[in-house]
């Protein structure tokens, strides 16, 4: 459209609060705003062009179009922003992503005794979330305080449903066995309001509340209950030993600080919880092109947007514009009063400088880290007389038992790390036998028979000279691609790489950072293409094992499964649900619910 015409046509948005997206030439959406006043807001980005900052110079340099969405209020239009570069993954927004998938603490509140697990995903299901936690064993290490201490169930629904005596983990004193009947809900709950003070951080409040009850059951003669509690809060005051109290404010907080230079930042938060330092993670944005005070901003309404717990205090490193707003946000997402602080002295303002240091260290050692990275793939660009630095590299394995439920996988490292977004699985469709040629040649042209835009700079197969000489076929009959190829293969004396128009393998260092970093790669599409193959190897057994079970056939199969949707609700569902299924009589339920209690029973042994 270009920018007078553009300029033209906002002189007719309206003066409602709402969100602007910025559109490419390609109709992408690259920028995602919000706005009190729409027409002004999107006007501003048009006066004085020449004069603003270079970032916002080359935003609109690249901005063909911009479309707007009308909300009745200015909050409706923050929430609606953070949903949408979340959906669309702007490339002039900040992107909350750090490259892991970290593990949260579940709590199923809703449930008569609810359940304490691990997860990797956080979802809108009614629970209580606790983290994300930055280390797996640190997570799980707290998992285990709280068996001990609290003896909070950790068992899957079904197993806690079926079970008739208590397990191992009561007998070790790790559960109150809720399952069998050996503590009523109430009592259930007066544990559990202790493991929610501890996973907030609120451990001061927890000793006091559990010192209160150890005294009343004492109190009532029931020593062995306050003997319990007592080494509860034993655990408890170990567990307060090793946290560092860093604040007097006793209040819990999240402390925001960020390092950066030329479009890249480490950005930091340090969780505290009633002044005790209980994680700290790392974040690092790249390409950035927004002001350091909007790119706060818009990391807050990202990283508390995911349902995680909101402390009453957040300090940050600048003044908001929309301080007010947000504040407003997530009190009302918390429940109570949330504050949002930018010191300029005081505790705040040394706790703020203390997570500043942490950042700049992170950023100078994730630097150095690259630059080893750049070096390794400039080596394998050198030795493998590769055209150009490998940046995206895209890998290939194929996994099959005799030719059958065979899959392929594609995992892709960027700048030599996994980029789990790219990673793609393929179910062979036209190869029925034991051939490996063919499988990797069907999963090739699949994904290159295609224009697209992310292709890599090096195509790699886990395989020697067959399975290359399959790449480039499929490379040359895609419109002749000029992509660089190598099949790395396992032989006697190590791994060998081979490259096109040369018989021998190349000479590589076993130990060397190229070679390890080959392997690397090599090992993850082996990893990803197993999983894969055995999770249909599984669900073909199970599927199949159905008709096993005494008066279910192929129809009853059938009607289970087309009922329930998946072979997991079958299992999940109890003796009257079965009943229900078209078919099906109460024999053949309880035969069938019988079956996968006892499948289970066996796999729990």
């Amino acid at each position: 459209m270009g920018r007078p015409a553009i300029e033209e046509d906002t002189m007719r948005f309206p003066t409602n609060p709402g969100v602007y997206l910025m559109k490419s030439e390609s109709r992408e959406i690259i920028y995602v705003g919000k706005a009190k006043n729409l027409r002004n807001r999107v006007r501003s980005y048009f006066r004085n062009i020449d004069n603003s900052r270079y970032r916002i110079r080359l935003l609109m340099s690249r901005v063909e179009d911009v479309d707007f969405i009308i909300t009745d209020t200015e909050k409706e239009a923050l929430i609606l922003e953070n949903s949408l570069i979340k959906r669309h993954k702007p490339r002039y927004n900040v992107n909350l992503k750090d490259g892991k998938t970290h593990f949260s603490l579940k709590l199923t509140i809703s449930d008569n005794f609810p359940r304490l697990s691990l997860v990797r995903k956080v979802k809108r299901d009614g629970a209580r979330y606790f983290g994300p936690y930055s280390s797996s064993n640190a997570v799980k290490e707290t998992l285990k305080t709280i068996s001990k201490t609290f003896g909070i169930r950790t068992c899957s629904d079904p197993n806690f449903k079926n079970r008739v005596r208590p397990c191992l983990r009561h007998q070790i004193k790790m559960c109150l066995a809720p399952c069998c009947g050996l503590i009523d809900e109430a009592g259930y709950r007066k544990s559990l309001e202790g493991v929610t003070l501890f996973l907030e951080g609120r451990n001061q409040e927890l000793s006091k509340v559990l010192r209160k009850r150890m005294k009343d059951e004492a109190d009532d003669l029931n020593f062995e209950e306050a003997a319990r509690i007592r080494d509860q809060i034993f655990s408890i005051e170990e567990t307060l030993e090793r946290q560092k109290v860093v604040s007097n404010l006793r209040i819990d907080q999240d402390v925001f600080a960020f390092y950066g230079q030329g479009g890249e930042m480490e950005l930091q938060v340090m969780i505290m919880r009633t002044g005790r330092v209980i994680d700290n993670r790392p974040f690092s944005l790249t390409d950035l092109e927004l002001p350091d005070e909007e790119v706060i901003s818009s990391f807050l309404k990202q990283y508390y947007g995911e349902d995680r717990f909101i402390p009453s205090e957040i300090v940050v490193p600048f003044e908001m514009e929309d301080r007010k707003l947000v504040e407003e946000w997530f009190s009302e997402k918390k429940g109570r009063k949330v504050r949002i602080h930018s010191p300029k002295k005081g505790e705040r303002l040394d706790l703020l400088k203390m997570v500043t240091e942490n950042a700049k260290n992170s950023f100078i050692r994730r630097q150095s880290e690259q630059g080893l990275i750049m070096k390794t793939l400039e080596e394998i660009k050198e030795r493998l007389h590769l055209r150009k630095v490998p940046g995206r590299i895209e890998c290939f394995d194929i996994s099959n038992t005799s030719g059958r439920l065979a899959v392929g996988s594609m995992v892709v490292f960027k700048e030599g790390r996994p980029y789990k977004d790219g990673y793609r699985r393929f179910r062979i469709k036209t190869v029925d036998q034991a051939d490996d040629y063919g499988m990797m040649y069907e999963v090739l042209s699949r994904r290159y028979g295609r224009v697209s835009e992310d292709l890599p700079d090096m195509v790699m197969v886990d395989g020697g000279k067959g399975q290359l000489n399959v790449a480039t076929m499929v490379l040359k009959e895609a419109g002749g691609l000029d992509l660089d190829a190598i099949g790395l293969a396992k032989g006697e004396g190590g791994d060998k790489v081979f490259i096109p128009g040369r018989r021998d393998p190349v000479l590589m260092r076993e130990n060397s950072r190229a070679m390890l970093l080959l392997q690397q790669i090599r090992d993850e599409a082996h990893r990803f293409a197993i999983t894969y193959h055995k999770k249909l190897r599984e669900k073909r057994n199970l599927r199949s094992i159905l008709e096993e079970i005494p008066g279910v056939g192929s129809a009853r199969k059938k009607a289970l499964l087309k009922h329930f949707g998946s072979l997991k609700g079958v299992k999940s569902a109890s003796t009257e649900d079965l009943v229900q299924v078209p078919g099906m009589n109460t024999e053949v339920a309880g035969n069938v619910s019988h079956f996968f209690r006892a499948l289970q029973f066996n796999r729990s042994r």
